[in-house]
């Protein structure tokens, strides 16, 4: 029985679609959406205002308010409510990394903008190749 449910988000109509279908499906389990801003990095980007924020925590928050906001929505049409956690780095690797502490992972098939995919590479992919749980892969 899925008693915990990871469901990580991005601003992605096919993430919103992930979180829908785990909500659905596994109507008796906690659900936790998780939304990791990527690294501070020298390429353009929004995590590049982690680096210069002076507050780097309370930025990360606000660069995670608005998906946060849609995912309690999701959940609030249908009555529930889900928990929320931030992580900083590698999308891939941290969903990864937190994937041992539920019992399945719920992921859009992919997210992002185009050029995300093209230099991150499909998260979704490493996600289902690397997660020590089962992953659900929603399109």
């Amino acid at each position: 029985m899925v008693e915990r449910v990871l469901v990580p988000m991005d601003d992605s109509e096919l993430s919103e679609r992930a979180l829908r279908y785990a909500l659905d499906v596994h109507r008796d389990a906690d659900v936790t959406v998780l939304h990791v801003v990527g690294e501070p990095s020298r390429m353009m980007g929004a995590a590049t205002g982690i680096a210069l924020a002076d507050d780097s925590e309370e930025r990360v928050r606000e660069l995670s308010e608005d998906v946060f906001e849609r995912a309690e929505a999701i959940a609030a049409e249908r009555g529930v409510a889900i928990e929320t956690m931030t992580e900083v780095g590698s999308p891939a690797r941290r969903i990864v990394e937190r994937a041992d502490e539920f019992d399945v992972v719920v992921i859009g098939t992919h997210g992002g903008s185009l050029a995300d995919r093209l230099l991150v590479g499909n998260v979704a992919k490493s996600v289902f190749q690397h997660s020590p749980v089962p992953v659900t892969v929603v399109r």
